[in-house]
């Protein structure tokens, strides 16, 4: 019995280390926009070092927090991650 549970355990973590890489890859490789932008963002857009997120009228933000960003710039268009 013990053996078995044992059998199963080991296929299990070598099944879940097998998998982790390629969701690792997949994420790595996705856009560099958040899921929640409101627009349609390009894989790996282009933005300048260091922007957090596209306002509205095409300029970019570089705050630290999501409150009041591009607030005088009609809102956000993208989050970048």
């Amino acid at each position: 019995m013990l053996t078995k549970l044992r059998g199963a355990l080991a296929t299990a973590v070598i099944t879940g280390a097998l998998l982790v890489p390629v969701a690792v890859a997949t994420d790595a490789s996705a856009a560099t926009c958040a899921h929640h932008t409101t627009g349609v963002c390009k894989a790996n857009s282009p933005h300048p070092r260091g922007a957090t997120a596209k306002c509205k009228d095409n300029s970019y933000s570089y705050s630290a927090h999501a409150r009041g960003t591009c607030s005088h710039h009609r809102g956000v268009k993208y989050w970048y991650r």
